[in-house]
């Protein structure tokens, strides 16, 4: 039966476009770190999902890049974001907070991979009557699963005298599904801008961001150093950035990278929050930190 579904997965994947399967595949297996998100011999593309207006599935490309046969469990987790980008599992939404996971519905839920193999996992939203608007968000979470020991085999312990102790490692990977209905939107302002610098270590700038609106925010940040009578230098950029609902602050610290024996004792830091789901990459907010 398994194998019957894995069949059917990979012939919808034939009948994409050939162009379009060849780049997917090589940044499964290659340089794609902007896109994937990659734990143990597990890698996944996209690493986020938007599910609104017209689009309303989804397909996942899950990929073993390990040596041996690999299994995973998929299922659908919650998870709130607190003030400082950490993620705490919860059972419960928290005020203003929607699960999507009673809107979802998703194929297969375990995934069997040979070394090198890829299989889609797809995801769409239900057809549900008269639903609430808003911003729906659950946890796409593939869990692996340890081999099972055949029977029969047992451990050969040459000490008796000893304990023996087989420590298999779990780990697991979770990708956010939002689901948006309605005309949702949302801004971010940048605010306490604050640098940090400690001795031998790179400075590291500080700040809060804003959130107002009925949906998340996402996006990448960027930092330039402007020095007098020179041209902007980019010294910092985190890239995948989100506040999620119904958060409205995140505080957050990017360590900046500078040319050797530079100081930041003059000049001024450019803070730009750039919204990453907008092809053209729209500039939500920009402030200034003067140096003294």
């Amino acid at each position: 039966m398994c194998r019957n579904r894995k069949t059917n997965f990979t012939q919808r994947i034939s009948r994409l476009n050939a162009i379009g399967v060849k780049l997917c595949l090589c940044a499964v297996f290659g340089m794609f770190p902007l896109f994937a998100s990659a734990q143990g011999d597990l890698m996944i593309t996209p690493r986020r999902v938007v599910l609104e207006g017209n689009k309303q599935i989804e397909e996942i490309l899950v990929a073993n890049i390990g040596r041996d046969t690999a299994f995973y469990s998929v299922s659908l987790v919650e998870y709130n974001m607190t003030e400082d980008g950490r993620m705490e599992k919860i059972t419960e939404p928290l005020p203003g907070q929607k699960f999507a996971s009673p809107l979802l519905r998703y194929f297969p839920r375990a995934v069997e991979l040979a070394p090198r193999e890829s299989q889609v996992v797809r995801i769409q939203v239900r057809r549900l009557p008269n639903p609430e608007e808003g911003e729906y968000r659950s946890h796409l979470y593939f869990k692996s699963v340890p081999k099972s020991k055949p029977l029969g085999e047992e451990n050969t312990i040459s000490d008796t005298t000893t304990i023996g102790v087989r420590l298999t490692p779990i780990y697991g990977i979770s990708i956010p599904v939002i689901v948006r209905i309605g005309n949702l939107s949302a801004t971010l302002s940048i605010s306490e801008l604050a640098l940090e610098k400690q001795e031998g270590k790179p400075p590291v700038l500080k700040m809060v961001l804003n959130r107002e609106g009925n949906k998340s925010v996402y996006g990448d940040i960027a930092v330039d150093y402007v020095a007098p009578g020179k041209e902007p230098l980019n010294v910092g950029l985190a890239r995948g950035v989100a506040v999620y609902t119904p958060n409205t602050i995140r505080r957050f610290a990017l360590s900046l990278t500078l040319p050797d024996e530079m100081e930041l004792n003059t000049g001024k830091l450019i803070v730009r929050f750039t919204d990453a789901e907008r092809p053209k990459g729209e500039v939500l907010d920009e402030k200034e930190l003067i140096l003294p």
